[in-house]
């Protein structure tokens, strides 16, 4: 930059000036530069990046760029040093005409993050335009007959340079006739006059030739020249007069055409035809302005011709002559300044740039999303422009700098609320009315994974009967995702657990895309009740967001297992001796069978097959008990031998059912064998070689037990001699036994209290059996009613599968008064019809056959002396206890038949498939007969 002569004190004042100006500009947030015009290519302008605190190293990964609207090309940045430089020539008049002011407005722009400068580069005006006329000479008519300080109008001159360089001073040169009057008007322009300072005369000189000088105030100094021929005219002595030289007229734009602007009237002294004027645009108005105006030469009238617009030209400056119609005319001349008045007829413009879009919904407040830059070609208020938004948006419009704007975010954003906006920008200015323009921009908000899969419900209950196919499809869950793409992808998996032994992804799977859950093999109700698991749902967002439904799949039961047989029942016909006569209601045996489905499935009522022949059966089965009784007397009359099928059948769809073969033998009391009463039958020989062995089976158990109580007997002896006092034969304390009337059961004497008491553990005491107590009267006289306080509680399948069958089962108490037997007592609101039979249980999940009793005294049948019940279970020991007495005249030897059950086992878990569990039913079958035997 050229401003002084380096060194001078001008140039230090100059240089300080400057760089003060820079420091001020640069704190309010602008730079601002000063450079000549005509500068050559290179010039230094300024250091941009250090001055906008930038980086050398950082200008081009932030992408620094330099905008500038329509002068893209005249300034430059080097990005290697950051230096704004000059790129091509910089004329001011081209760039900003004759306004007082010229600048040049640079955008700086960077990003990562983004940052907007505006940077101002100030145009100086150099004096490099010389004053310069219209012409290159003036032509003036003069009349000799004009009197000394006579005027007549010169044009003057126009210079392209702005201030001290564009100030002109005028001279001509030295002659004895005119002199050159200079006056300035109120809007700053010369008006020239040639003053006459003596009289002329046409027959001395006819034709002057002065050289009129104009000179600008730069420095150096420039000027212009014209020349200025005087013809010298003879007698009209009077030209028409003017009644003002200057005439002021204030104009709107946009006037139409034929509008008036003003009416002309100049007078003349003289008389006749040098007293008619005519009006003509003088020789020095420019082509331009009689383009848009017109005069009437007669009238003197001056109307509008074209378009006029403020934002051309503001101000019209029209000389007029007035001529008189004389042979040698004479001309008054005056000036019309026409000023235009600026009209809102301007929209404002707007252009949209550096648009960042899509914005992300979790954008931070203030991020920009675009740059507006607005103008309007108007002045005054009607060039000011303001912008507003769109109401009810989450955006603001931030002033940066003038007429720029930054569009940036006000509010956070949700795209699952609204994911584009039209963002409408309006300008307006401040006429009246004021016109406006709009901009739109479309506003697209990208998504951000900020929504989890939600199911419609956070637990589902699922129904799935067992037995079902492998790879089924029970059930299919859905979570949806608000988001958008890759993060509403939801994938579907199954939060991995144990169940028991194994893991839960060999009961059941999850399709990943459509959520369907599959069994992947057959669930058994009587293994598996319940399988509660979790299902996640996962989006393909990163970070990816999850969230788990609760899944409870009930297995519902199905009519897939037929009753099974308890006790010796499961293996074959089971052969009951009586001797006559036998009264009716006599108890003859029980069918016991369980079923190891629930609800109705499991419930089992038992029915008497009819015999072949047409005679009735003397014998019933209750229906729900499975008792066998008789239902008359039975004596000589009746068939010695007769075969009893039951039927016990299940109440499923369709009904399953196993049978229980029995033998009744009525024989005379002195032909009753001394052996058990009950043997087990096999599927062939003869009945006669099955009782022969089975005597001599019963005959080994009486045996071996005689000889435990024995042992028993004589280790109860030993522990009286060692401990008379403390002992179980200590004086004054009765024998703890549990007795009945045909033997007694002892334990060791650590585990009496225990057993007697039903309190021992299982399988861990010493049983003997002894045949030492007096026969009792016979049952037969008292024949068992059934009672009718039966008291039934049906629980759920789960707590059941473990419960003990005590049908009619009893713990015997030895006291003072004899055996104490505590019945099961069942209460119920109505008598039974039958013996024994009690109401089906309600609803599924229960096991008919697990029952439970209430043991008190407080039963209303009372045992007589000596009377024990057919069967019971010993607590602590896996064994059932069968026990028939019979009555005392019957020929049969009174010892009793014994039999052994295991108890069900407690929740036992299915090792097999289900193809094998009539197999397993068989084995278990075997081992009880196995262990009746024993």
């Amino acid at each position: 930059m050229v401003y002084s002569q380096r060194g001078s004190p001008g140039f230090r004042r100059l240089l300080i000036s400057f760089v003060l100006l820079v420091a001020w500009e640069a704190g309010s947030g602008q730079l601002h530069y000063s450079i000549p015009e005509e500068a050559k290519h290179g010039t230094f302008v300024g250091r941009i990046a250090q001055d906008l605190g930038l980086e050398l190293a950082e200008l081009v990964p932030r992408l620094f760029r330099v905008a500038s609207k329509d002068r893209r090309d005249l300034l430059e940045v080097n990005l290697q040093n950051g230096i704004l430089f000059v790129n091509s020539r910089i004329d001011r008049e081209e760039l900003c005409g004759q306004s007082a002011e010229c600048s040049i407005h640079l955008e700086v722009i960077v990003d990562r993050p983004l940052q907007v400068f505006h940077v101002e580069v100030e145009v100086r005006d150099i004096n490099d335009n010389p004053p310069t006329f219209s012409r290159p000479e003036q032509r003036l008519f003069i009349l000799e007959s004009r009197m000394p300080d006579s005027r007549f109008p010169v044009e003057g001159a126009s210079d392209l340079d702005v201030g001290a360089n564009a100030a002109l001073n005028y001279k001509i040169n030295p002659n004895e006739y005119f002199d050159l009057d200079v006056k300035r008007n109120e809007e700053e322009t010369s008006i020239l006059h040639l003053v006459l300072k003596k009289p002329l005369d046409r027959e001395e000189t006819q034709e002057h030739h002065l050289l009129l000088m104009a000179t600008d105030g730069g420095k150096p100094e420039l000027t212009g020249t014209v020349q200025l021929l005087i013809d010298v005219l003879d007698a009209n002595d009077n030209a028409p007069e003017f009644d003002r030289s200057v005439y002021n007229v204030r104009l709107l734009e946009n006037t139409p055409n034929e509008t008036l602007v003003i009416k002309l009237n100049a007078s003349d002294a003289d008389e006749g035809i040098n007293k008619e004027i005519l009006y003509f645009f003088s020789n020095l108005v420019l082509d331009g302005v009689k383009s848009k105006f017109t005069i009437n030469s007669t009238s003197g009238e001056i109307k509008v011709k074209g378009e006029l617009d403020y934002e051309d030209c503001k101000l019209y400056e029209i000389n007029i002559d007035a001529v008189d119609r004389s042979s040698f005319p004479l001309a008054g001349h005056c000036k019309v300044i026409v000023k235009l008045v600026d009209v809102n007829d301007n929209v404002p413009e707007m252009s949209i740039t550096s648009i960042f879009l899509p914005i992300k919904e979790d954008a931070p407040l203030a991020t920009v999303i675009a740059l507006i830059s607005v103008s309007d070609r108007d002045s005054g208020a009607n060039g000011q422009v303001t912008c507003s938004l769109t109401p009810h948006i989450p955006f603001k419009l931030v002033s940066t700098f003038k007429n720029y704007y930054s569009l940036v975010l006000d509010r956070a954003l949700d795209r699952e609320t609204i994911a584009n906006y039209d963002v409408v920008v309006t300008a307006r200015d401040g006429g009246s009315p004021s016109l406006w323009a709009t901009a739109s921009v479309s506003v697209e908000v990208a998504d951000v994974n900020d929504n989890v899969p939600a199911f419609a419900q956070p637990e589902y209950t699922v129904f799935v009967k067992e037995n079902n196919p492998p790879g089924a499809h029970i059930f299919t869950v859905s979570a949806v995702d608000a988001d958008a793409q890759e993060n509403a992808l939801v994938s579907y998996s199954l939060v991995e657990r144990r169940v028991g032994e194994r893991l839960l992804s060999s009961y059941v799977s999850v399709h990943a895309e459509s959520g369907k859950v599959f069994a992947l093999q057959p669930l058994d109700h009587e293994e598996l009740e319940l399988l509660q698991f979790q299902v996640s749902a996962r989006d393909a967002g990163v970070p990816a967001l999850g969230s788990n439904v609760t899944l409870q799949v009930f297995v519902l039961d199905e009519n897939d297992n037929a009753p099974a047989l308890l006790g010796p029942q499961g293996g074959g016909a089971i052969i009951e001796l009586l001797s006559r006569p036998v009264s009716s209601g006599h108890v003859v045996a029980k069918v016991r069978a369980v079923d190891a489905d629930s609800g109705y499935n499991a419930w089992l009522s038992y029915e008497l097959q009819p015999a072949t022949g047409a005679v009735r059966s003397p014998f019933r089965v209750g229906l729900y008990t499975g008792e066998i009784s008789t239902t008359r007397v039975l004596d000589e009359a009746d068939m010695p031998r007769q075969r009893l099928l039951v039927l016990v059948k299940d109440h499923g769809e369709p009904p399953l059912t196993a049978t229980a073969t029995f033998l009744v033998s009525l024989v005379e009391n002195s032909q009753t064998p001394k052996v058990s009463s009950r043997v087990l039958v096999g599927t062939s020989g003869s009945d006669s070689t099955l009782i022969d062995v089975n005597v001599y089976l019963i005959i080994a158990i009486c045996a071996v037990s005689s000889l435990l109580v024995l042992t028993l007997l004589l280790y109860t002896a030993l522990r009286c001699s060692a401990t008379p006092t403390d002992g179980v034969c200590a004086p004054g304390k009765p024998m703890l036994v549990c007795s009945s009337e045909v033997g007694t059961w002892s334990y060791s004497q650590q585990r009496r209290q225990k057993v007697c008491s039903g309190e021992g553990p299982p399988k861990t005491d010493l049983m003997a059996f002894s045949p030492s107590l007096p026969q009792g009267p016979s049952s037969s006289e008292n024949p068992r009613q059934p009672n009718p306080d039966w008291r039934y509680s049906a629980s759920l399948r789960a707590g059941m599968h473990s419960s003990v069958h005590l049908e009619e089962a009893g713990i015997l108490r030895a006291g003072p008064g004899g055996p104490d037997q505590q019945w099961p007592t069942v209460s119920s609101a109505t008598p039974e019809p039958e013996a024994g039979e009690v109401s089906p249980p309600v609803g599924a999940g229960v096991n008919s056959n697990s029952w439970t009793f209430k043991y008190g005294p407080g039963n209303p049948k009372q045992p007589g002396p000596g009377e024990l019940p057919d069967k019971f279970i010993i607590p602590g020991s896996p064994a059932i206890i069968s026990i028939r007495q019979e009555s005392a005249n019957n020929q049969i030897d009174k010892s009793d038949f014994i039999t052994f059950g295991k108890k069900e086992e407690t929740k036992k878990k299915k090792k097999k498939k289900k193809g094998n569990k009539t197999q397993e039913k068989k084995e278990k079958g075997n081992s009880t007969t196995d262990n009746s035997d024993q």
